[in-house]
């Protein structure tokens, strides 16, 4: 009995207090409430820890029993389970592979395998094949903890050198968990079902093959994933493959593709080449921004692209953020060593050099200070996606410099104005997150405690009470998270808005206040799209390629049926563009049913066809994207029409 205890003392589900032999286990104390729950349990949580159902409570505590009810919980173990599994179906058809590890990750698991021949597809299906022979064997779960010697020989008996290797890793002291289902063992911490046939036969996929380095390191074999999906039922994984069918239609990089928006290349990994459509979209974007920060009271900047390090050591970014800066060496005439530059990561030191250009007075606050600042930042090529995650990008970036006294008022202002853009950009509701200071920070804890609680009661000020979201702020400051939900449900953090006291006194940046002496600034770090590359991802998928009319880079296309309209065309064309409509004719000589599919898989949001009847009458047959129907008008009433749409929200 662990510290000579021979009783514990169990505060159980129902709220009583029971007494019960140190030691005892979950399932014991399942089957002295009832044969029932002893049948229905998977696992306990034991004064807030997921316990296995095996696993001996050594003293007082609180118990939780889940069933498959309990979805975080029986999620976690159906997952998990599965990812054993699946591993020793692989074992059972090929014996000759080797099993490393086999975590669970979101929707389900993956495991790495060490196998000469690659999987194939035909593959995944013998291996679902044989998991599935497994779980209908109902082969019970066990559990023991061994010491380090027994488990290295165990695994050098069985010609499983990366279980070596991971024994091998575990710190002295720590146990040593060894699991059986059925026949089959694994290293793992647990808590796991209780036996094969608790698993949903029907509610699991395995998805892709990839490769993957053993221990995430280049220099040591290359080990092929197997990834699969998992939930509690038939039907969530049959809505969740649905899901997933229709994020690859909504694909940006598929759909950049289709509709000649931009392409990347490894000659610039991380970069990207926006095409004629593609930069239409983004200087329309990007107008629309200027316009509203224009009316929001900020004044427009731009800073250099490549700024000596001693900048970046003063504001602290050499420090904390260097990993993801690019540097570049410079031969100055006359230095002696080369100067060390960096492309700017972010804006906000440069920003502070204009601000400390002559004498600022607390009567030119708040300062709102915006730039559309061309970024660089370092991120590992196995981050990048698309245009969703980049090196280069461009922020709508602003700083807004104030007193103390403004923060409440200036972040209201902000939260307001952020909520306008997102409505007209067809988000009007989004989650608000406060994230807390990071471990690895600026500034000492009073002035963190005194940036925190600015930004929360100036949130709270502005009718909202965001979710708390512990240690993820910046390193200069606490922030809060705008996060966007799309059309099928994702979430994108977008906006940001921070309060910073530290980088303005690292920069010495200051005004003259109504007593004559010199005060620091506040530094309201804020965006509202976060990188104009990654939200055109995200608008791209949210309306799947067919953008709003206002934005989208091929308005109208005028489509002759027959050649005798080709004049008529032009006409058209030209009317439709003198009125402000992105319009273009096309004339070639084709069916006029493969102009409409080809337009439509370009997403084009208005075909108007012409016929010799439409010349005779002047009218046009208008078709709009994703709809069966057509009309046919006057031409001018048409350009009207479609005049009114192309004006951007603001404007109209």
């Amino acid at each position: 009995m662990p510290d000579g205890q021979s009783q514990i003392s169990l505060t159980l589900p129902d709220g009583a207090r029971r007494s019960y032999p140190a030691g005892v286990t979950p399932a014991e104390v399942a089957a002295d409430i009832s044969p029932s729950l002893a049948k229905k349990a998977i696992s306990a949580t034991v004064d807030g820890k997921h316990w296995d159902l095996q696993w001996p409570i050594p003293s007082d505590a609180t118990l939780a029993l889940h069933t498959m009810k309990d979805e975080p919980q029986a999620l976690e173990l159906i997952r998990h389970d599965l990812a054993h599994v699946m591993a020793r179906a692989v074992q059972e058809i090929w014996p000759e592979v080797k099993v490393t590890i086999g975590p669970v990750i979101e929707n389900g698991w993956y495991y790495d395998f060490d196998r000469a021949e690659p999987f194939t597809p035909e593959d995944l299906g013998q291996i679902e094949a044989k998991m599935r022979e497994i779980i209908n064997r109902r082969d019970p779960v066990t559990t023991e903890i061994w010491d380090r010697d027994r488990a290295i020989r165990y695994y050098e008996a069985n010609n499983e050198p990366y279980k070596v290797e991971l024994v091998q890793a575990i710190p002295e002291g720590q146990p040593i968990r060894m699991y059986w289902h059925g026949h089959w063992q694994d290293l793992c911490r647990g808590p796991h079902l209780q036996h094969t046939g608790q698993l949903p036969a029907d509610a699991f996929k395995l998805m892709k093959v990839a490769g993957a380095y053993w221990r995430g390191d280049s220099s040591r074999p290359m080990l092929q994933r197997i990834y699969g999906v998992a939930f509690q039922n038939r039907d969530q994984l049959k809505a969740y493959l649905t899901f997933l069918e229709e994020a690859e239609k909504r694909d940006h990089r598929r759909l950049g593709r289709e509709m000649d928006l931009f392409h990347m290349q490894e000659e610039a990994r991380g970069q990207v080449f926006w095409h004629p459509n593609g930069w239409t979209v983004y200087t329309t974007l990007q107008d629309y921004m200027r316009r509203q920060q224009k009316r929001g009271g900020y004044v427009e900047v731009n800073t250099p692209q490549v700024v000596d390090r001693k900048l970046w050591e003063a504001s602290g970014h050499w420090e904390k953020y260097q990993d993801n800066m690019f540097l570049v060496e410079v031969d100055e005439e006359h230095a002696r060593e080369k100067a060390i530059n960096a492309l700017k990561p972010m804006n906000c030191p440069c920003h502070v050099q204009i601000f400390n250009v002559g004498l600022k007075s607390y009567r030119d606050l708040p300062l709102r200070m915006a730039e559309f600042g061309s970024c660089n930042r370092y991120e590992p090529s196995g981050a990048l996606h698309g245009i969703m995650r980049v090196r280069g990008f461009t922020q709508d970036d602003a700083h807004i410099f104030c007193t103390e006294a403004q923060i409440e008022a200036e972040t209201a202002r902000f939260i307001d104005f952020l909520s306008n853009i997102y409505r007209d950009l067809g988000f009007p509701e989004f989650e608000v997150l406060f994230s807390t200071r990071p471990d690895v920070r600026a500034g000492s804890d009073e002035v963190w405690d005194k940036a925190e609680a600015a930004l929360l009661s100036a949130t709270r000020a502005a009718g909202i009470e965001p979710k708390v979201n512990p240690g993820e702020g910046a390193f200069y400051g606490p922030k809060l998270e705008f996060t966007l939900t799309d059309a099928i449900g994702r979430k994108w953090q977008c906006g940001t808005h921070q309060v910073d006291f530290v980088l303005p006194e690292r920069l010495d940046a200051s005004y003259i206040g109504p007593d004559g002496e010199k005060h620091r600034p506040v530094m309201l770090h804020r965006a509202c799209l976060g990188s104009f590359e990654r939200f055109i991802g995200i608008l791209i998928e949210e309306h799947a390629g067919k953008l709003p009319f206002w934005l989208a880079p091929r308005q109208v296309v005028v489509a002759s049926i027959v050649s005798e309209a080709d004049g008529f065309v032009q006409e058209a064309v030209a009317a439709l563009q003198a009125a402000g409509v992105r319009a273009e004719a096309d004339i070639r000589n084709e069916k006029i049913n493969y102009k409409i599919r080809e337009h439509s898989v370009g997403k084009v949001p208005v075909i108007l066809a012409v016929g010799r009847k439409e010349v005779e009458d002047g009218t046009v047959t208008l078709r709009r994207l994703g709809e069966t129907q057509t009309r046919v008008a006057p031409l001018a009433e048409v350009v009207a029409e479609l005049a009114a749409d192309a004006v951007p929200p603001d404007l109209r």
